[in-house]
């Protein structure tokens, strides 16, 4: 595993997959103008630049939207699309979704259940993860740095609203740390679940969607669709759901601000979120000049 040096370069890939929270935006707050500037010359010089997220796509923050991307995939991998063309749309079973729900109930586990449109989620959820993003930002604000409106609080539709046939993802909530790994042991047999990303100031979150369906899954689908050898990506994140990117791409990078133990699965360490990660990333691959 290498470190992203700004000044060293290698063969530029013809394709990049960004995540969203942790490497374009900083959980909520803030998107770095070089990482603009990253996406949009790389674009304009001919390489393509997906996102590559957990989020729904009608969840995804409209500053990250507006910088412009070639595609998406969605929720994990349960969707993805190329420009206006949807490549995948794999949303689970209605008998999947009964059990993660009666399970989540069993166990008096908040949670919020994603279409690709919107999330859904109990008055109690919602109301939990509002605090624990006031409270993360509270703390996280830098008074010395400047905000572009940040998105304070997700916007969610009431749960029992909700199409289950519609239902691509889970995202839960527990007080108890040992929640996700109780979770990879009784919902393993079908389901992928992985820690989540939240930041939250205690116990434990994850996410969870059909066994095989991953980030890593989409990407294969879409370098298929366009003809590109995976030896030709990138692909850049901070989470746990962004093994099986680093997997398929021809380099996965973690950001500087990942987790160890995720770093230590990637190919090489680029800088954190606040600095300039995705740019100096961009600069070692060739997809844009320093």
């Amino acid at each position: 595993m290498g470190t992203t040096t700004p000044g060293e370069r290698v063969t530029a890939p013809r394709i990049a997959f960004l995540d969203v929270d942790g490497t374009i935006l900083d959980h909520g707050r803030t998107i770095a103008a070089s990482t603009i500037e990253a996406v949009r010359a790389a674009r304009a010089a001919g390489s393509l630049v997906f996102l590559s997220t957990g989020r729904a796509a009608g969840d995804i923050d409209p500053r990250v939207r507006a910088i412009g991307f070639d595609g998406a995939i969605t929720n994990g991998g349960a969707y993805a699309t190329l420009g206006d063309e949807v490549i995948v749309a794999d949303p689970m079973p209605r008998d999947a979704v009964e059990r993660l729900v009666g399970y989540f109930d069993e166990h008096g586990i908040l949670y919020f259940l994603q279409t690709d449109a919107a999330v859904y989620a109990t008055p109690e959820a919602q109301a939990a993860t509002a605090a624990f993003m006031e409270q993360w930002l509270s703390v996280h604000d830098d008074a010395d740095e400047p905000q572009t409106a940040p998105q304070r609080a997700p916007r969610f539709l009431d749960v029992a609203d909700i199409d289950p046939d519609h239902v691509a993802k889970a995202v839960f909530l527990g007080e108890d740390p040992a929640t996700l790994e109780r979770a990879r042991a009784d919902l393993g047999d079908r389901f992928h679940v992985v820690a989540g990303s939240m930041p939250l100031p205690g116990g434990t979150n994850g996410e969870i969607g059909m066994s095989g369906t991953t980030k890593g899954s989409a990407i294969e689908r879409v370098l298929e669709r366009l003809g590109i050898d995976p030896a030709d990506s990138i692909g850049i994140g901070d989470s746990w759901n962004d093994v099986e990117m680093f997997e398929v791409c021809g380099v996965g990078i973690a950001m500087g601000n990942a987790e160890d133990a995720l770093k230590a699965r990637a190919d090489e360490v680029t800088t954190s979120v606040r600095e300039d990660g995705v740019y100096n990333a961009f600069v070692r691959h060739g997809l844009v000049a320093g």
